[in-house]
């Protein structure tokens, strides 16, 4: 498994010392060089050093992530998102999602505002032990058998909720999300969306040839039926790795 996804954690602490010109600067190269999950889905991330709104988690700076509305898209956003996340826990840097609150785009042609994500020099550890993971045991998020469930498993979701099942057989990986509730429905929908997003892209980053087939772009009927209170969102293809190699996720 991906040595960062084994002791990536949720950064909430910062020193706000603003990071210098040549972090930002790979910060940026790295935007450019990410993967969508959806390349025709168009969608913006912006660097900013002020949250003109309320967010739960202060730091030196936040990325602004905006998307066409389209269907995927939040599963985009989550998608390449977490590339970034990941690539902050490598760097030295910590980052943290943002549920909460809303950070206005500045950049012109910023698109509507989907989510944020704080990061800068952590003031808390940066990594954590496998042990220090609080998640639901693999049999409670998934059946069948493939190495990449754990990694999906151990991808960061809102509250920590892991609102997703997945299917394992066949060299393939079907999932499914959980279907919102009445209470914030689509706020919560929208969080679900991006989560999976994580997910997914916890899966590719341990997938040679990563394909994903989503359920409004695909037959669907070879997939399982879902489980009760779950619905079905697409199909990965691809080969498990191994031994690490080849993996997107460095």
């Amino acid at each position: 498994m991906n040595e960062i996804t084994r002791k990536r954690k949720s950064i909430r602490k910062y020193d706000f010392t603003q990071p210098d010109a040549a972090t930002i600067e790979k910060v940026r190269e790295q935007i450019k060089n990410l993967k969508p999950l959806y390349p025709d889905i168009r969608y913006s991330i912006e660097i900013t050093d002020k949250a003109n709104g309320f967010v739960n988690v202060k730091a030196p700076c936040y990325l602004r992530f905006g998307s066409e509305e389209k269907e995927g898209a939040f599963e985009n956003i989550g998608f390449v998102g977490q590339q970034l996340d990941l690539f902050f826990s490598g760097s030295g840097l910590g980052a943290c999602w943002l549920g909460m609150g809303k950070i206005e785009g500045k950049e012109e042609g910023a698109m509507p505002y989907v989510i944020s994500m704080a990061f800068g020099k952590p003031a808390e550890p940066l990594h954590r032990d496998i042990t220090g993971f609080k998640r639901k045991a693999l049999t409670e998020i998934s059946s069948g058998s493939d190495e990449r469930l754990e990694t999906a498993r151990l991808a960061p979701s809102a509250r920590n909720k892991q609102g997703w099942y997945f299917i394992a057989g066949e060299g393939k990986i079907h999932c499914y999300r959980e279907k919102p509730g009445s209470l914030l429905g689509s706020f919560m929908n929208k969080l679900g969306a991006i989560d999976m997003g994580i997910a997914l892209y916890h899966i590719a980053s341990e997938t040679h040839d990563f394909r994903f087939m989503s359920a409004h772009a695909a037959d669907t009927t070879g997939a399982p039926d879902a489980p009760k209170g779950f619905f079905y969102v697409g199909t990965v293809l691809g080969t498990p790795l191994h031994n690490g190699v080849g993996s997107q996720g460095k």
